[in-house]
């Protein structure tokens, strides 16, 4: 089932508010064929401990419960596009 990219917006900017109020946000990346939604937390949720509980009890249930066709919704950690290996390599010790 395809998602109506409109509604999943429309749900998104009704989230938004309240991780704004906590000094947070979140930038919409995209949804592929299989429903998964791709989210990246900003501001004060981009390192938070909570940020996963977040995203799974907040972010994607209410997303799951409005738009149709979402079967989940993850974080991506969008650090200049790069890999994490290279991001270790760069401040190894040695």
């Amino acid at each position: 089932m395809a998602v109506n990219e409109k509604l999943l917006l429309a749900v998104l900017d009704e989230i938004r508010p309240n991780l704004q109020a906590d000094g947070g946000d979140m930038e919409y990346h995209g949804v592929d064929e299989d429903g998964v939604v791709s989210l990246e937390l900003t501001g004060h949720c981009a390192g938070c401990p909570m940020s996963q509980l977040t995203l799974s009890m907040g972010i994607e249930r209410i997303v799951k419960e409005h738009v149709p066709g979402v079967t989940r919704v993850v974080a991506i950690n969008d650090m200049g596009g790069g890999n994490m290996a290279d991001l270790y390599d760069e401040y190894a010790p040695f």
